[in-house]
């Protein structure tokens, strides 16, 4: 037999490699589709087994400082007129504060002087001015009404707020019980949830805590502006002003993810 030349044999390599990769390529994709996935088999223990419930917590606390937000208003004819009357008014009032040891982080919030403007006949023209000055401070909510009535007395013209709420201290240990006591929470509703089907906790794969939080409800007491004189301050019998400080309401969310 004549055999080929060993040039033709060695050329004809590459084509049988080519060739037999082919093959064994089309033999493994036809046995992956002969063979049943798991879904197919209506074989599902291998998917997780995940239940997610969400669980709320709320501690009330008692509301133990006052925010207070007071000033002096006045109009008048003249800028400057209305600049030393808001002026005195004003150290009358700090003076009043700082003399007071329980009055706590007293300072400026805001101090204004504008003109007023009437219009006639199609014109602009300045008709006087308004001045302010207010300040803040934080006090206890039960002198809280003693002390507004003296800022009044004192020369205060106009109180733009109160603002009743709990102690820092307070606030942050609050929000600690009331995520605790939605991770509780959440972690019965699980267990409710999977007695009920027979079926028992794993572990717990997952936690998001969404938030303290504390509303600050805001109790608004507004005076005019104007010419409160002291004599007719004492002419006329004014009972303290009352301030009921009340709780307030401190709410955390938790959400578990538990395998079972």
């Amino acid at each position: 037999m004549n055999q080929l030349p060993q040039s033709c044999s060695n050329s004809n390599a590459p084509i049988r490699w080519k060739i037999l990769s082919l093959t064994l390529g089309l033999l493994s994709l036809t046995g992956c589709q002969s063979v049943p996935t798991q879904l197919e088999r209506g074989n599902f223990s291998y998917l997780p087994r995940i239940v997610t419930v969400s669980g709320r917590g709320i501690v009330d606390i008692p509301k133990t400082t006052s925010q207070v937000r007071l000033g002096v208003e006045v109009q008048g004819k003249t800028s400057g007129e209305v600049q030393q009357q808001v002026a005195e008014r004003s150290a009358a009032v700090v003076k009043l504060l700082k003399s007071r040891s329980y009055v706590e982080k007293l300072e400026t919030t805001g101090i204004r002087l504008n003109p007023n403007y009437t219009y006639k006949d199609g014109k602009q023209s300045i008709s006087g001015y308004t001045g302010a000055n207010t300040v803040s401070f934080r006090i206890e909510p039960q002198k809280t009404g003693s002390l507004l009535d003296e800022a009044v007395k004192a020369g205060a013209t106009r109180i733009d707020g109160v603002t009743l709420v709990a102690s820092d201290n307070a606030l942050a240990s609050a929000q600690k019980q009331a995520i605790s006591a939605a991770s509780i929470d959440a972690n019965k509703q699980a267990d409710a949830a999977l007695n009920a089907l027979n079926l028992k906790q794993r572990e717990i794969i997952g936690i998001q805590i969404n938030g303290a939080t504390a509303p600050q409800p805001e109790l608004p007491m507004a005076l005019p502006y104007g010419n409160t004189s002291q004599s007719s301050a004492q002419k006329i019998k004014i009972p303290a002003t009352p301030v009921v400080a009340g709780e307030q309401r401190v709410q955390a969310s938790v959400t578990l993810q538990i395998r079972y």
